[in-house]
C-alpha cells in the first residue's frame, strides 16, 4: 500500500509532517446511483476509498484514547448518510458530496475520495472518480 501522507506531499510538503493520515480502503455501501433505467430499481455495490490528512494539532494522540484522534466511524457515517439521502445520477456527485462533508469536518486538512462502481462492466474490475480536495493552512 502507498503512502497517502507522501502522495499529499507532492501538493504541499505540510502534509507529510504536519499531519496525520488516516484511510478508508474499500469500503462498500450500497447505494442508489446511475443514470439508466435499470440502475434506478434498486441500489448498487459501491466501493469507497477515503484518505484523510487530519493536523496533529487535532489528532494529537497523545494518550491511547479515541478523543486524541478523528474517529473512523465518522468517515463511514458521513458515507452512509450521503450514500441513503437520495438516488444520485453520477458517481462524480456522490463523491463530491463526501469530499466536501468530509473537508468541512475540523481539522481535516486533506480528502482524497475515491468511488467505484464493480458491477458495471464484465471485463473490468469497476468504474470510478476520484477526488482531491486541500483547505487552506
Amino acid at each position: 500500500m502507498s503512502s497517502a501522507l507522501l502522495a499529499f506531499a507532492a501538493l504541499d510538503p505540510r502534509l507529510a509532517t504536519e499531519c496525520r493520515a488516516m484511510r478508508l480502503v474499500r469500503h462498500e455501501r450500497p447505494v442508489r446511483i446511475g443514470i439508466h433505467d435499470f440502475e434506478r430499481t434498486g441500489a448498487q455495490r459501491l466501493w469507497f476509498d477515503v484518505d484523510l490528512c487530519v493536523r496533529l494539532a487535532h489528532a494529537p494522540a497523545a494518550r491511547d484514547h479515541i478523543g486524541e484522534t478523528l474517529d473512523y466511524d465518522f468517515i463511514r457515517e458521513v458515507i452512509a448518510e450521503l450514500a441513503e439521502r437520495q438516488h444520485f445520477e453520477l458517481q462524480e456527485t456522490l463523491c463530491d458530496a463526501i469530499v466536501a462533508r468530509l473537508a468541512a469536518q475540523p481539522g481535516v486538512q486533506a480528502v482524497r475520495v475515491a468511488t467505484r462502481k464493480p458491477d458495471v462492466y464484465p471485463d473490468c474490475e469497476s468504474v470510478g472518480v476520484e477526488r482531491v480536495h486541500l483547505n487552506p493552512w
